[in-house]
């Protein structure tokens, strides 16, 4: 095992002490106040400058050695999820409802863990940014951060992301070039006709009827519209309209969920809803109005970022617990936001295989504590390569 894994063992029972412990207090996106005084302590504690109130109750713990202007970022997760925990183990949420169901508590322990061990050694030249991100569970966290001026006020070089990955082996890497994770949308379309008697459908204009057209109509978006070569999902998950048996409606709603693997694919969808649901409509008598809502942009991952990802984690495990072209994952990220604005790499670290696992947002899922010393050693592979003295 690499010596740097080795070195952060050293501090694993305390990267267990405070992950178990964020998981039993879990807080909802833009909520993380308890979360974030602990995470502010800790770094303040450690002699790194801590900056808050970045994106809300995010914050930034600032370490800086010497005066070489290059600097590096690192993010992390706090949030958790509107989930009533299955679990029954002494560190299962106190908070009713609320649980860390996709491991944030486990992302947050590991740049934790990094950070005190980066403060201690200082074995780099320059600036690492350590980010603490709220509300990424499609809150727009990361976006609230960039738009108060994350990277103006905390310049980065390069930044780099993680997330826990079970059914992974633990000591295992994955990760890939280009978009790697979704972006994702959610849509209402609003149906207005003319309510009227169910019994006289003929003076009315049934929203309901139009609503059924406009969803068999989409469907052809992804099949008809979009190049075979590219990947995109759109879901119609919710149809609305009327409240008695014998009323035909005044209007009715339409929500759903699209993804894609890139803004231009994103944006032909949008339209062609836009123009599938106006014209359909009109053609009924009645109107249509689309709200399409970004609220993830696709994860892509910067080519020369993602050699440097794959370098750091091979130094550590070896080539072959490093995936360098893992399949493209559907669901969203919001840390695309912040790879949008600057160059870096999203990778994935294992969280265990075998009996007893289970996939994220589940009742059942813990994050295993097993992972944090690769994490945390990756965090800091990634600084003292990167900022390495000259």
């Amino acid at each position: 095992m690499h010596a740097l894994i080795d070195n952060l063992a050293g501090n694993h029972a305390e990267m267990t002490a405070i992950r178990r412990d964020i998981h039993a207090h879990p807080e909802l996106g833009f909520e993380e106040h308890r979360t974030s005084n602990l995470v502010a302590e800790k770094l303040t504690d450690w002699g790194i400058e801590v900056t808050r109130g970045i994106g809300q109750t995010g914050l930034v713990g600032t370490l800086r050695v010497g005066n070489d202007p290059r600097s590096v970022g690192l993010r992390a997760d706090m949030d958790a999820l509107p989930i009533v925990e299955a679990n029954t183990f002494e560190h299962c949420s106190r908070h009713p409802g609320v649980m860390h169901a996709c491991g944030h508590d486990g992302h947050t322990a590991m740049l934790l863990g990094a950070a005190r061990y980066l403060a201690e050694t200082r074995n780099f030249e320059g600036c690492v940014h350590f980010i603490f991100q709220p509300a990424e569970e499609g809150i727009g966290g990361a976006r609230a951060m960039v738009n108060d001026g994350l990277f103006e006020k905390f310049p980065c070089d390069s930044i780099f992301g993680m997330h826990n990955r079970p059914g992974m082996d633990i000591g295992n890497f994955a990760i890939r070039p280009g978009a790697m994770m979704a972006g994702g949308a959610l849509f209402d379309i609003t149906v207005t006709g003319v309510g009227a008697h169910g019994a006289r459908p003929e003076s009315g204009v049934d929203p309901v009827v139009v609503a059924a057209q406009i969803v068999t109509a989409c469907q052809t978006i992804v099949s008809r519209n979009i190049s075979p070569r590219d990947t995109a999902v759109l879901s119609f998950t919710q149809i609305h309209g009327g409240d008695a048996y014998n009323v035909i409606p005044q209007s009715a709603r339409i929500m759903g969920t699209a993804r894609a693997f890139s803004m231009a694919v994103m944006g032909m969808i949008e339209d062609n809803m836009r123009r599938m649901a106006e014209s359909i409509a009109a053609g009924f008598g009645a109107t249509a109005e689309l709200d399409f809502r970004l609220e993830f942009m696709p994860t892509v991952n910067n080519a020369t970022e993602t050699l440097f990802a794959i370098e750091c984690a091979r130094d550590l495990v070896g080539g072959d617990n490093v995936n360098e072209e893992i399949p493209l994952v559907m669901a969203s990220e919001d840390f695309s936001y912040m790879l949008n604005e600057r160059p870096g790499a999203y990778i994935f670290v294992g969280n265990g295989a075998g009996e007893g696992g289970c996939e994220v947002h589940n009742p059942g899922y813990d994050f295993n504590d097993q992972a944090l010393p690769f994490g945390a050693a990756y965090f800091v592979n990634v600084v003292e390569k990167k900022l390495a003295r000259r």
